[in-house]
């Protein structure tokens, strides 16, 4: 079946000599913007289904990125960045396509859960099939209509129920222009991660497509900093690999801090837990996190967790009630400069933190308090 457009006609393209890009059966038609629905498994009422891609194509000739949300249904940071990102005056000056999916797993994102109907995590569900599961026939859909007709992408993630994550690019910093791009985008840190058997990176990277997991915030809902870090990171990236001019700003350019490994802290017992540092805090080996109580009210119980390395809590649940063994605090470890480390993560927060709550009328230039 193929797939539904509609485009809104912009100025024409400047460079004939662009390469054509098809979609569903649908050409990306250079100078505009176009909407083209995939067709994917419908409800068992019979009610159909899609999954929505935004092509915004430029005049001129130059890379195709896609930016992909709510791979996981319920990680819903990522719909709010491509909604604004999609409005960005700096599209105008656009070079090659941004193809952007707002919600690639669509039955997730109505029932407000990670996963599909079948029970399958979509981000373990590559490359997929026409003829298997729900999940694999979607990540098939998503894969070769999508993903492998660009040259770069960036996926947006958030922590689980309860859990939130400093904003970071997770990627595999051995290769060098995959690093360089993960700087390009100024998160906070740069967590090495080594893809997964069955997720998109991994795929995406066997197929020399360059790809960058950004995280940040927590499942169902709103974080007005990740959110703003998100678009911000997003049209560095696009800066970086030539999609758009650099930047005018004169402000100088945050780095980030590289980390090559990361481990849980988990309870040690069951309780009430008790949180002492903040996401985002440098703790150093044999610092005390937090304690895990008794409900009941016994002090001489508490159990204390400590920190078992050097790093920045990059993660960290919000649920007080824990059972033992329980993930708790995710830690980046890290033995460089702290000093340096620190003021860039403060940097980071001046720069994101909305300072006031806009007025009705200025709701363009400072979009409204996500959350």
């Amino acid at each position: 079946m193929p797939g539904r457009i509609k485009i809104r006609p912009e100025a024409q393209a400047e460079n004939t000599n662009m390469q054509t890009l098809t979609i569903a059966g649908v050409e990306i038609v250079a100078g505009t913007r176009q909407q083209i629905e995939l067709p994917v498994a419908n409800l068992y009422t019979h009610t159909e289904l899609s999954m929505t891609v935004k092509a915004v194509s430029g005049r001129k000739a130059g890379p195709t990125l896609f930016v992909s949300a709510a791979i996981h249904g319920d990680e819903i940071n990522g719909v709010e960045i491509v909604r604004r990102l999609l409005q960005h005056k700096a599209l105008r000056s656009l070079r090659g396509t941004l193809l952007t999916i707002p919600i690639v797993n669509v039955h997730g994102f109505l029932n407000n859960s990670r996963y599909l109907p079948d029970g399958r995590d979509l981000n373990r569900s590559f490359p997929g099939s026409p003829k298997s599961s729900l999940a694999g026939r979607m990540a098939h859909t998503f894969l070769n209509e999508v993903v492998l007709k660009c040259t770069h992408g960036i996926d947006l993630h958030t922590g689980a129920r309860h859990r939130s994550n400093l904003p970071q690019i997770r990627a595999d910093i051995k290769d060098k222009s995959t690093l360089a791009m993960a700087e390009s985008f100024a998160a906070p840190v740069i967590l090495h991660s080594s893809t997964r058997d069955g997720s998109l990176r991994e795929i995406a990277s066997s197929n020399q497509i360059q790809v960058l997991l950004y995280e940040a915030g927590e499942a169902l809902r709103f974080d007005e900093v990740a959110i703003r870090a998100g678009v911000s990171g997003i049209l560095n990236v696009m800066r970086h690999i030539g999609m758009l001019p650099p930047s005018r700003s004169k402000k100088s350019k945050r780095s980030s801090m590289i980390a090559g490994q990361s481990a849980w802290l988990r309870a040690t017992s069951s309780g009430v837990l008790r949180a002492i540092v903040p996401l985002g805090a440098f703790v150093t080996k044999g610092d005390v996190l937090a304690l895990i109580s008794d409900p009941l009210g016994d002090s001489d119980s508490d159990v204390k967790i400590m920190a078992s390395d050097d790093g920045i809590v990059i993660g960290r649940t919000f649920l007080p009630l824990v059972y033992e063994g329980d993930a708790l605090f995710h830690i980046a470890k890290y033995k460089a400069n702290i000093e340096e480390a620190l003021e860039q993560v403060n940097a980071f927060r001046e720069a994101f933190e909305p300072e006031i709550y806009p007025i009705a009328d200025d709701y363009d230039d400072h979009p409204p308090i996500a959350g």
